[in-house]
């Protein structure tokens, strides 16, 4: 019994044995397969990580940090000193102070200020704004190598806001001027400079927002004739007179204006404009410009509809100067100037520039439009001085109520006495403007004289309230010609039911 039952006992001991070994050889085949697997699944996590390192990655080097290369060695920092008061300043306190201490009592005040520049040549002319060196003592360039240098005034302009100054030294960097003629809104702009006179060397980017800026009001001094470029690169105070530059490294403006209620608005004078006047500050120390005579208005549809014009482009002629270029040439009032020299005209400031720029006594021909028709007159520029200004310009030239029936505008007979003061031929006084009518919003008041409708004189206030139904009749605007306080200016009248 013993022996029969013994195998039974030692069968199971071996089963398990087996067993084990059976899964003890499992485990070491699962663990390699698992080793293996994992080994495959890692390179390409490997590769992949290899691929994104950071030294893999080349990103490309922005535009800009050429344009700086380039530019930011040739644009300065302009330091300007100023004395004012002393014994012999126009200080209304002078007379005051010595009094009390005598002639010596008071000591000048110095008074500090900064802007910017940029060099344009290797003799060291800097371009920058009039108002930067305006009524300057005492002038410092300083270069962003940190050479520092006296410099002097060779020639300012406050008609444009363009200054030359001079510095003298070796090895100077320059900085190339572009076309801004060529500008087009949405080109790349770059502002360098020195806002606030301490973050030299600043560099900002925007883009060319518009052209041909005009009738802005400039802190600091307005210019007379402005062409500026608007950018939304940003400008501050001390960035005056430094470079508005393009994605080439060339400057396209000089950075003289910012809008301080609002960001992102700044203005530039055109480079072609600039270096138009530094040609002239460089060859004889001022601008000559020509002088034509003429009081100009912009030519809206409404006011060429009330002439009944067809043409949607020119300016017009609203007084004539006496003894001027454009009255010996024989221009008109209502003239409308279509061409000058050849070429179109289309806004007024252009016309400015385009005529102080031509050369001063050639003569030019001026395409105007008179009653419809073109013709064609040659006139002989003259030099604009302060005299010719002065004897140019107007000196206050340009029964009872009746009513006129359209407008909201009240008017009456001229008497000889103030036809002769307003030294006009023809034309009504106004006398009342209701609230909210057409001729409250087209900025007509009391004592304005109406001296034509479409061109034609009036003679009385039935041919003025006649010339008014034509007008609305015709379902156009009603040009007016009006005098305030001696100055004529084209008045478009709306007429409505």
């Amino acid at each position: 019994m013993r022996n029969e039952h013994h195998p039974r006992l030692t069968h199971p001991r071996n089963y398990y044995v087996g067993a084990a070994i059976l899964i003890l050889i499992g485990l070491v085949i699962g663990l390699g397969l698992s080793a293996s697997l994992d080994s495959h699944r890692s390179a390409p996590f490997q590769r992949s990580a290899q691929a994104t390192s950071p030294a893999a990655l080349s990103a490309p080097e922005s535009p800009f940090v050429a344009v700086v290369d380039r530019a930011l060695p040739a644009v300065v920092y302009v330091e300007v000193k100023k004395k004012e008061g002393g014994a012999d300043g126009d200080d209304p306190q002078d007379e005051l102070f010595r009094r009390f201490f005598g002639e010596g009592g008071r000591h000048p005040r110095v008074t500090p200020s900064s802007g910017s520049g940029f060099i344009i040549d290797g003799e060291g002319h800097v371009l920058t704004n009039n108002h930067v060196v305006r009524d300057a003592n005492d002038i410092s360039v300083t270069l962003n190598d940190r050479r520092t240098f006296k410099a002097k005034v060779v020639g300012s302009d406050p008609e444009t806001d363009v200054a030359v100054i001079k510095i003298e030294g070796d090895n100077l960097p320059t900085l190339p001027l572009g076309d801004s003629d060529h500008l087009r809104v949405g080109d790349w702009a770059i502002a360098i400079g020195n806002p606030l006179g301490q973050l030299r060397g600043s560099v900002t980017v925007g883009i060319i927002s518009a052209q041909g800026r005009s009738d802005l009001n400039i802190w600091g001094g307005t210019p007379t004739f402005q062409d500026f470029i608007q950018t939304d690169a940003s400008i501050n105070f001390g960035n005056s007179g430094g470079p508005l530059v393009n994605i080439h490294g060339e400057a396209i403006g000089i950075n003289t204006a910012i809008n301080t209620s609002g960001q992102g608005i700044g203005f530039a004078i055109p480079i072609n404009l600039a270096k138009h006047v530094a040609d002239q500050l460089l060859a004889s120390g001022k601008v000559q410009r020509a002088f034509l005579g003429v009081q100009l208005a912009e030519l809206t549809p409404e006011l060429a509809e009330g002439f009944g014009l067809a043409v949607q482009s020119g300016i017009l002629v609203q007084q004539v100067m006496p003894g001027t270029p454009a009255d010996r040439a024989g221009f008109h009032r209502n003239d409308v100037i279509v061409e000058f020299n050849g070429q179109a005209v289309t806004d007024v400031p252009k016309f400015r520039l385009r005529v102080a720029d031509t050369k001063v006594g050639s003569r030019v021909p001026v395409v105007v439009l008179r009653d419809g028709k073109r013709q064609t007159l040659g006139v002989t520029l003259t030099e604009r001085t302060d005299a010719a200004m002065a004897s140019g310009s107007p000196s206050q030239e340009g029964g009872g109520d009746t009513e006129a029936p359209l407008g909201g505008i009240k008017v009456r007979a001229l008497t000889d006495d103030e036809r002769r003061q307003a030294k006009v031929d023809a034309g009504v006084l106004v006398t009342e403007v209701e609230d909210g009518s057409a001729a409250d919003e087209a900025g007509l008041q009391a004592g304005d004289i109406v001296e034509q409708v479409g061109g034609r004189p009036i003679e009385s206030p039935a041919v003025f309230s006649r010339m008014l139904r034509d007008a609305k009749s015709s379902k156009r605007h009603a040009a007016l010609l009006v005098q305030s306080n001696g100055q004529s200016r084209f008045v478009a009248l709306r007429l409505e039911d």
